[in-house]
């Protein structure tokens, strides 16, 4: 793995150095300014994500290109019992109750031999909400509650990782393996049983994180955003995978642990505040290898799902949960137990999010230059090419992953074919332009809110679709939009190949208003479905979805 992984250290800095020198390339006629050295400072420190991004992409492909057919091996008859723990906090028990039942029907039906128990674990704190989980545990019948049991907290300490422990500490006995579920996680028992083999023949292994991808959505904001990320997160983790072996990453649902080193090892301190941390999974991850325990990927898409957010609000209320919680493993660098790998698994949750700033820097360098450099012309084919190399690195999981498809027969026959995966692709890159200059700002002004002070909290999570009107998406995305306006201005003055350059980075903040709500209007997402873009594979081979997102 040393020789691996020194090829993606040397990845990441030719990247970021290719990409500055680029830059300079670009800035160094007329001389250099202050706006100039403004957007120095923010490409550099987006620079080492996008290497990353880059090199992780290329191994993925290649590693996915080079390995043949496999196919997964008969299960072991010797597995030892089980526990599905699905957690939950003020969310609808009854539709996981139904894949609940489901999945254990299934896996009785393949391995009757195999001990299987359901648990809920419950954090709600809803009058309401309790009442309904109550009433939905008591209409089961005799064989579910011997199969599914219920325990809810009186209280949510330590969040999901205090859910979890708690429940480790007092109701685990008699179980080795546990298989982590969200209240929106869905897996088959070809999944389950491809986790459980891998961990049955690795005694080393602690923890099997699957791969997960999105449900069928017909909301267009899932929809599209589902579709994309499903080719990027192949590759990706497949890249991961391939340099990082036995030290990967958790993202803490739709993974089997082993029990007793998980609540040996993986149980998590406060923060020097006092406070508990959000984002666990990570840092779990990182004890587990500290003490001598693999956490690996299975880099295989088949057989697990989640549901994403439906709307935009939801959606970047997520991302910044999730910002919030990633930036507070700053405080865990020094922790006892981890070694370099752990380490560096937090560093890269740090800096998935921690280049929104320097993304802004560049932006407003680029616009500051723009219209006060009036001595040089600006230099388009140089900045074009800076762009598309970029942005060729950025999105290199993703563009790789749609390669992957295109180039082999059996994947874009479950896409419907090259012409309706072609479709979705376009579709879906012009949704991500828009998308994530948005989800740019959105984290920047995030970050600036904790560092004067804010707290982050874990609030519920709304998994129904819904329309976004346009007080609500004016409220989200006012600040945006202005931004977006005096940012262009700014462009024009240095002429329409100013502008033309800056629509990418720009665009998505002038339409962030109408985009908040189209990308939520069920309207939209029904005129998708019919016309075939932006299907996943389960939406294909599963014709009554289609036909009910068509005709709701």
């Amino acid at each position: 793995m040393i020789a691996r992984r020194v090829v993606i250290a040397g990845t990441v800095i030719c990247v970021a150095s290719g990409l500055i020198w680029l830059l300079c390339l670009v800035l160094a006629p007329g001389g250099w300014t202050l706006a100039k050295l403004v957007m120095l400072v923010g490409l550099t420190g987006t620079a080492p994500w996008t290497g990353l991004c880059l090199a992780n992409g290329l191994s993925g492909f290649a590693a996915r290109m080079l390995r043949g057919a496999t196919a997964d091996a008969p299960p072991p008859t010797d597995l030892p019992p089980l526990v599905i723990a699905v957690t939950l906090r003020d969310e609808a028990l009854a539709p996981v109750l139904v894949a609940l039942r489901r999945l254990h029907d299934a896996l009785a039906t393949i391995c009757p031999y195999w001990t299987v128990t359901g648990f809920i674990l419950s954090d709600t704190a809803a009058p309401g909400a309790i009442a309904d989980e109550e009433a939905c545990m008591a209409s089961l019948n005799q064989t579910d509650r011997r199969r599914i049991r219920y325990r809810r907290r009186s209280d949510n300490f330590g969040f999901k990782a205090g859910n979890i422990m708690e429940f480790l500490d007092h109701h685990a006995e008699g179980f080795e393996f546990m298989l982590m579920l969200d209240a929106d996680s869905v897996m088959s028992p070809d999944a389950v049983l491809r986790l459980a083999s891998r961990l049955q023949a690795d005694p080393h292994l602690g923890i099997v994180q699957h791969l997960t991808v999105g449900v069928p959505a017909a909301s267009p904001l899932p929809r599209l955003f589902q579709f994309g990320m499903r080719a990027g997160m192949r590759i990706w983790a497949a890249g991961q995978d391939w340099w990082q072996g036995d030290a990967g990453p958790y993202w803490g649902h739709n993974a089997m642990l082993r029990i007793a080193p998980f609540r040996a090892h993986a149980r998590l301190p406060l923060l020097p505040d006092g406070r508990s941390i959000l984002s666990h999974d990570q840092v779990e991850a990182a004890l587990l290898c500290g003490a001598g325990w693999g956490v690996r990927v299975v880099a295989d898409e088949d057989g697990s799902w989640e549901a994403f957010p439906p709307a935009l609000p939801e959606h970047l209320g997520r991302e910044l949960r999730w910002l919030a919680g990633n930036l507070q493993y700053r405080h865990l660098f020094r922790l006892p137990g981890m070694h370099a790998m752990g380490r560096w698994q937090l560093l890269q949750a740090i800096l998935l999010f921690a280049g929104a700033p320097f993304w802004m820097l560049f932006l407003l360098g680029a616009a500051g230059a723009a219209a006060t450099d009036h001595v040089s012309t600006f230099p388009m084919t140089p900045a074009l090419v800076l762009t598309l190399a970029w942005a060729g690195a950025l999105y290199a999981p993703k563009l790789l992953g749609y390669l992957e498809v295109l180039l082999l027969h059996e994947h874009r026959a479950r896409y419907g074919g090259g012409a309706r995966f072609m479709r979705g692709m376009l579709a879906e890159t012009v949704f991500t332009l828009l998308y994530d200059a948005i989800g740019q700002v959105s984290k920047t002004i995030a970050i600036v809110r904790l560092a004067c002070g804010a707290h982050a909290g874990w609030a519920p999570q709304n998994r129904t679709d819904r329309g976004v009107g346009w007080r609500e998406a004016t409220r989200l995305c006012g600040a945006h939009t202005a931004l977006g306006l005096v940012v262009f201005a700014a462009f024009a003055c240095a002429g329409w190949h100013a502008a033309l350059w800056a629509a990418p980075l720009v665009g998505g903040l002038l339409v962030s208003i109408p985009f908040a709500m189209i990308t939520a209007d069920r309207r939209f997402g029904r005129w998708l479905q019919r016309r075939g873009i932006a299907m996943i594979p389960e939406e294909i081979e599963d014709e009554a979805f289609s036909r009910a997102a068509v005709t709701a």
